[in-house]
């Protein structure tokens, strides 16, 4: 499969089936995130695996809970992370980045996967014990897609054309034409 079938085959996942995630995969997917590109290669990521018995201890934390086999809680250290001369906090886009390695590497793999940004962080960390340093970018829930699981149509399919996001040159249109 090409990237460019990958990137269009993938979707946010919101039913998955029982089957846990294999070992071996787990671990391709975290590799994928390892050897993702980070601001002056600090690599700032740490990732907290879920699975098993922790998957209980999720309740109530996310309101998006799908029947996913593991959570990885993606986080950077924000004292290792690099700054900008600006002083801009590289971290998220570090743990973004990686983020989206994993969760591509996941969908070749046959593994379904959903990027959740709601949580109840006071709670995370209190039962995962996330030390302050570590700031949490986002949630990857991973697991099989049910077989009668398909994309939503306007979460996926509904896409802006090229000529609203992308500008040569200079913002110029923006002042001229309202985008939505």
């Amino acid at each position: 499969m090409t990237f460019s079938e990958l990137i269009q085959r993938r979707y946010s996942v919101r039913k998955f089936d029982s089957r846990p995630v294999e070992q071996e995969k787990l671990e391709m997917i975290l590799e994928a995130g390892r050897l993702a590109p980070t601001g002056v290669n600090y690599q700032p990521q740490r990732i907290l695996v879920l699975q098993g018995a922790d998957m209980e201890n999720i309740q109530g934390c996310t309101p998006c809970l799908y029947g996913q086999s593991v959570v990885l809680v993606v986080c950077y250290d924000k004292n290792e992370s690099w700054k900008s001369r600006s002083g801009r906090d590289i971290g998220e886009v570090d743990g973004t980045i990686v983020l989206t390695q994993m969760m591509y590497q996941a969908e070749e793999l046959g593994i379904g996967s959903l990027i959740v940004g709601i949580y109840k962080e006071a709670l995370l960390r209190e039962r995962f014990r996330i030390p302050e340093n570590l700031e949490i970018v986002s949630l990857l829930m991973l697991g099989y897609p049910a077989p009668d699981c398909e994309p939503h149509p306007q979460l996926h399919f509904e896409r802006k054309p090229l000529e609203k996001t992308v500008f040569y040159g200079s913002f110029e249109a923006l002042h001229n034409t309202e985008i939505h």
